[in-house]
C-alpha cells in the first residue's frame, strides 16, 4: 500500500517561526531553536524582543515562515543572523496574517468617537455606491 502525502504542511522543527498567543509577549513572533520534548521548546526571538525561553506548544502557533539552515541549539547572535539574511521579520510583517492581526488590534484601540466616524465614513461609501449602482443600472 502507498504512503499517503500528508495533510500537515507546518511542522514544529528547529527554525520554525512562530506566533506567540499568549503570556507577556503574546502576539510577537519568535523562533524554535530547539525541541525539549513533545510538550515544549526553547524559543528565541533577538529581533521581536522575546528572550530565550522554554515555551509550550499549545502557546505557540506555527508560522508557514522557516530558517531552514538553522543548526539546532543555535544561540541568539546566530537566529539573528538568519533572521536579519532571510528577512522573515519583514516577510511577517507584509503577510495577511500580520495585517490582519495589525487591523484588528487598530479596531479594537479605537475610542466612542473614533468608531462613530468610522461609521459615518461606511455610511457615506455605502451610499455613494448605492448612488453610482443606482446611475449604472438607469
Amino acid at each position: 500500500m502507498p504512503a499517503q502525502p500528508s495533510n500537515f504542511k507546518r511542522f514544529v522543527e528547529v527554525g520554525r517561526v512562530v506566533l506567540l498567543k499568549s503570556g507577556p509577549h503574546e502576539g510577537r513572533i519568535a523562533v524554535i531553536a530547539e525541541i525539549i520534548d513533545h510538550n515544549r521548546a526553547l524559543i528565541d526571538g533577538p529581533t521581536t524582543g522575546v528572550p530565550r525561553q522554554a515555551f509550550p506548544y499549545r502557546h505557540m502557533t506555527l508560522t508557514p515562515f522557516v530558517l531552514s539552515s538553522l543548526p539546532r541549539g543555535a544561540g541568539t547572535g546566530v537566529i539573528r543572523k538568519h533572521l536579519e539574511k532571510d528577512g522573515t521579520v519583514e516577510k511577517w510583517n507584509k503577510s495577511s496574517w500580520a495585517q490582519k492581526r495589525e487591523a484588528i488590534a487598530k479596531r479594537r484601540s479605537l475610542n466612542d468617537f473614533e468608531r462613530f466616524c468610522v461609521m459615518l465614513a461606511k455610511k457615506a461609501r455605502r451610499d455613494q455606491v448605492r448612488k453610482t449602482l443606482a446611475k449604472a443600472s438607469a
